[in-house]
């Protein structure tokens, strides 16, 4: 018995030229891509522009692979370039064009500027199509790999030991440069070799000194300040007492570097930094304030301390320069890492509710303490006393509950599932650049599967969230999903009339004229 096979033929010629719009479905995460891309300004990247020399590739067509890529765990240039050949969706993207791995090299090199820009913007269109609506943000920090390993980390200490150690083998070299018998060097050593070898590593020594010693004099300069802060304080509080203060003074600041102070030969911005699972790494520590409803990043940014506590007033400061029409930021989750008594009056200073854990709560706890209320608080108590009562209460336990299942998958989701686990290029400003790419990315991902989402699961799920936590607000939660549906069918009318349009321009005119 014969059996009809379907044959994969690559011989037969197609009648007409292929069309790039019949390669992807129509709700591909490449088309919604290309449809928001559309929408952004450009004007900052078109004008830098000179028009001289070959024709440059639209920068639309550019950051839709950019955008596409990093959503989709292809974030090398090389890789990117030869996914144009391999890649339907790629070769979609850009128009069945192929741009060498420089030139999408040098084109997220020289707008990264530009890039932080393009976020906002997204965020807006987000906003604009009932999505995004700022109330709750999480923020939370994950270290990720430097573009450096941590065995080319050289501490004070080890410089100091090697740095002699190259002189005594420089004078002993000279000393055998000056003897007329050579008979007695070892088969293969060239002098002049092995003293520009050593001259090389002494100078890079003495460089990477001088760099450990500018940054234990600006750390002294910080400790210092902060420890004249505390003499007044307890100088304050003495005389407003009328007794000597108790304890013991706080320890002055030493000046120069520590034995363990170092600097990284290939990333000199980078740190050696703790990780959760034991252990230290070479790394920046990337922040994000994730919107608790729509899981989307809405600031991000990395910094050299591994210290989480420093971090809330720069993402403060981020979220105070978002547009006022997506909304105003009521209440920031954080874990102990954040807190602190300055943190917290910082946050309310801001106009926002801070729910900063104080300390890590025991699993397990009884029933009468998970559902217990706390004490009401006095009017005049001070910020943290307050912030913890309300940590206390149920709707305090519910908002703060949102945070690992926020924040924290999308750190997840970015590291294990995009495979995002180090930067590609060196240096804070150009790793900062590239988490902003990540985030903005990881943004675009998420838009698109929330536009798809049916109307009434989203509608379930809104009124299941804001029950137990804000129930006015389901109301207008709908009218937002409704502003979506209407956004998202405008946006594919569109795109449907595009296509439509330009098959008929090619039958009225096949050749273009």
């Amino acid at each position: 018995m014969s059996i009809d096979f379907i044959i994969a033929d690559r011989d037969t010629p197609f009648l007409f030229p292929p069309s790039v719009q019949e390669w992807l479905p129509q709700s591909h995460l490449a088309r919604f891509v290309v449809d928001i891309v559309a929408q952004l300004d450009l004007s900052s990247l078109r004008g830098c522009y000179a028009g001289k020399g070959s024709r440059p590739y639209d920068p639309t067509m550019l950051l839709g692979m950019l955008f596409y890529g990093y959503a989709t765990g292809v974030f090398s240039s090389r890789k990117l370039e030869q996914a144009s050949y391999d890649s339907v969706t790629f070769r979609y993207l850009t128009g069945n064009q192929h741009p060498d791995h420089d030139t999408i090299a040098m084109f997220r090199k020289r707008f990264s500027e530009e890039l932080q820009g393009l976020f906002v913007q997204i965020l807006t269109i987000a906003n604009e199509m009932g999505i995004l609506k700022l109330g709750t943000v999480s923020l939370d920090g994950t270290k990720v790999h430097a573009n450096a390993s941590k065995h080319q980390a050289l501490s004070w200490q080890h410089a100091c030991k090697i740095e002699t150690q190259l002189k005594e083998e420089v004078k002993q070299l000279w000393l055998l440069a000056d003897q007329a018998d050579q008979a007695l060097l070892p088969d293969g050593m060239r002098i002049p070799e092995e003293l520009e070898r050593r001259e090389k590593r002494l100078a890079t020594i003495v460089e990477a000194k001088k760099k450990i010693e500018a940054r234990a004099a600006e750390r002294y300069e910080h400790d210092k300040q902060a420890y004249d802060n505390k003499l007044a304080e307890r100088d304050k509080k003495a005389k407003g007492s009328g007794r000597k203060s108790g304890g013991k003074p706080p320890k002055p600041p030493e000046a120069g570097p520590k034995a363990h102070d170092q600097v990284n030969l290939t990333d000199e911005e980078s740190r050696i930094m703790p990780t959760s699972g034991g252990g230290f790494m070479q790394a920046f520590n990337a922040q994000a304030c994730v919107d608790t409803a729509s899981l989307l990043i809405l600031a991000a940014f990395t910094t050299q301390q591994p210290n989480d506590k420093q971090q809330i007033e720069p993402a403060i400061e981020a979220l105070e320069n978002l547009p006022e029409g997506l909304g105003q930021v009521n209440d920031i989750i954080a874990d102990t890492g954040y807190f602190s008594q300055s943190i917290v009056e910082a946050c309310e200073e801001a106009g926002i509710n801070p729910l900063i854990a104080v300390g890590r709560d025991k699993h397990n706890q009884r029933l009468e303490d998970r559902f217990s209320e706390p004490e009401p608080v006095a009017e005049d108590a001070d910020s943290v006393t307050k912030m913890k009562s309300r940590l206390r209460t149920p709707e305090g336990k519910a908002i703060y509950a949102t945070r690992k299942s926020t924040v924290e998958p999308v750190f997840g989701i970015i590291k294990s599932v995009l495979g995002y686990r180090q930067f590609l290029r060196r240096g804070l400003e150009n790793a900062n650049a590239e988490w902003t790419l990540t985030s903005l990315a990881w943004n675009l991902k998420r838009m698109h599967v929330l536009a798809k989402l049916p109307l009434k699961i989203l509608v379930m799920a809104a009124c299941k969230t804001k029950s137990g936590v804000h129930g006015k607000q389901v109301g207008g939660f709908c009218y937002n999903l409704c502003l979506q549906s209407f956004s998202m069918a405008k946006m594919h009318m569109k795109r449907e009339f595009d296509g439509w349009f330009a098959v008929s321009l090619s039958i009225v005119s096949p050749t273009g004229c």
